[in-house]
């Protein structure tokens, strides 16, 4: 009998071990990741942004300010720490499988006939149950929860990653908003001063009330997207402040003028990269985990053994002997093996294969669109650097037509019309360059985030 349980089990682990119930995970080899940033930014180049912590990135002392304030105080952030240490506990309790389980149950008793006490018994049993892992059931587990932890690791710096490029977004649109807002005032008081002129001329008898009413209409136009402008910082500087769990506040800043940022942005090999952002590690665990649910399924098909004892001290040993008291031990060992729900086990098998193959459509999916945010970032990092070239060129050619149409029309040999359509236009052009600055430094942003964002967040967790 003995033998024929042991050639059963040799069996039964070789038929495991045949069919990849121990072997650990790895990536398909099936996944589409050619030219996943695009043809146009196909490159070899090991540097990249992501070697870069967000504080390199980000060179603005006040901005820093911000950032770590928003990583130390987010309600969202200390959601995901907290899903990070119920993660945690699970993983520690998927390593305890392995060990035995003691239950300790003393009891004492006294036999009472007819108000005459009797005897006191006592009795301190231990047992103890083990489960072997035979077929790989326990250690599929603990592998399943390992990726449920790291899983958890990758959404806490998904977490993070998004506040700190969120809060970026936000204080570089307020120094957006306050450069467009400079150049409105500035070009109120030109606007002002073309008012002055415009009414000195019409009491010399060299302009009309037409043009003196229309310079006055585009100044008051300017005055008000003045308005609109201060509107927009006070919402924005509202947004920060709920970003860092704060009440609505100023936010000290710096200027746009003299934010920098690098010349050249530097990718690398495109799988090498996405393998940083946190999504795509989140969409990768779900198939890791998808992965051993299959592996445990498969387990549930074969017999599972158990390994049970118990030790104990009693002073009761028998009705014959009085106080002895004694030892007991015992030990026995069961080998269940599923017959009654083998075809519900089997439609485990393929429902945990099924779901498998949904994960991995998620995480090819993942990966592309990983890809298409990087290829966006990248174009519109070189539309922006391309622009602010051309931008550069109209405006100055604008302040060239803004000086030389206001000193005709002290001469009267221009219209009132050239000149309020050079201030328009070089009012457009101005704001037009500022909204160039924030897009080239958005894309930089866009591309830290599509990137993965920091690593060293995720180090920090670990």
């Amino acid at each position: 009998m003995n033998k024929l349980i042991i050639i059963t089990l040799n069996a039964l682990l070789l038929l495991t071990s045949s069919c990849g119930i121990y072997r650990k995970y790895e990536r398909p080899d099936n996944l589409v990741t050619d030219s996943l940033f695009g043809e146009k930014y196909h490159t070899v180049d090991t540097t990249s942004i992501v070697a870069m912590c967000w504080k390199e990135l980000f060179t603005d002392p006040l901005l820093h300010v911000l950032i770590q304030k928003g990583l130390d105080n987010n309600t969202d952030i200390q959601s995901a720490e907290l899903r990070v240490e119920a993660a945690r506990t699970n993983l520690q309790t998927a390593r305890l499988a392995y060990l035995p389980i003691f239950n300790f149950s003393p009891e004492a008793g006294n036999n009472v006939f007819k108000s005459v006490s009797g005897t006191w018994t006592y009795s301190v049993p231990v047992t103890a149950g083990w489960e072997l892992d035979l077929f790989g059931k326990l250690t599929n587990t603990k592998r399943m929860t390992h990726s449920s932890f790291r899983q958890s690791l990758d959404y806490c710096q998904t977490v993070q990653t998004n506040l700190i490029a969120e809060i970026a977004t936000q204080y570089y649109t307020l120094l957006m908003l306050d450069e467009q807002l400079r150049i409105a005032l500035e070009t109120t008081d030109k606007f002002y001063k073309s008012v002055k002129v415009m009414r000195s001329m019409k009491n010399a008898g060299l302009a009309n009330e037409v043009g003196v009413a229309q310079m006055e209409g585009a100044y008051y136009e300017v005055k008000a997207s003045a308005e609109d402008l201060k509107r927009s910082i006070n919402e924005v500087e509202n947004t920060l402040s709920t970003l860092l769990c704060e009440t609505p506040h100023a936010i000290e800043r710096g200027t746009l003028s003299n934010t920098e940022f690098p010349q050249e942005l530097k990718t690398g090999l495109p799988v090498n990269l996405l393998s940083n952002r946190p999504d795509v590690r989140y969409a990768e665990e779900s198939l890791i985990q998808a992965y051993y649910a299959v592996n445990i399924s498969r387990a549930a098909l074969y017999p599972a053994l158990n390994l049970s004892g118990s030790a104990g001290w009693t002073n009761s040993l028998g009705s014959t002997v009085a106080n002895p008291a004694g030892l007991l031990l015992s030990a026995a060992g069961s080998l269940f093996m599923p017959v009654l729900n083998a075809r519900s086990n089997i439609n485990k098998v393929k429902i945990a294969k099924t779901q498998q193959e949904e994960a991995q459509l998620f995480f090819q999916q993942t990966i592309l669109n990983a890809g298409a945010e990087v290829n966006n970032a990248l174009t519109q990092y070189q539309t922006a650097l391309a622009k602010s070239e051309w931008r550069s060129h109209q405006v100055s050619s604008l302040i060239t037509a803004v000086n030389k149409t206001e000193k005709l029309m002290e001469h009267t040999s221009t219209t009132y019309l050239d000149v309020l359509t050079a201030q328009q236009s070089l009012l457009s052009a101005q704001t037009a360059q500022a909204q160039d600055k924030f897009e080239m430094i958005q894309s930089v942003i866009n591309l830290y985030h599509a990137l993965g964002g920091d690593q060293t967040l995720k180090s920090e967790e670990e």
